[in-house]
């Protein structure tokens, strides 16, 4: 995964922790747009979360944060 999208998965989870608090769930849609502006970038999410990490549509975003920290 490039280090851009990292990087914006790692931001947008910790919004979302400090917004609802540690038990916030989200999906990979919640790192873009509404409208699908860039396809390939959606699809390189989309693999990392589910065929590389075989995730439930939604998870934990201190699990989803933690694995990028880690470089998962």
């Amino acid at each position: 995964m490039r280090a851009s999208l990292r990087e914006k998965v790692i931001a947008v989870c910790e919004a979302k922790i400090a917004q609802k608090g540690e038990a916030v769930g989200l999906s990979f849609y919640a790192f873009f747009a509404n409208k699908n502006d860039d396809p390939e970038l959606l699809m390189e999410a989309a693999e990392w979360w589910i065929k590389t990490h075989e995730l439930d549509h939604f998870e934990k975003a201190v699990k989803i944060r933690d694995m990028m920290k880690a470089g998962v």
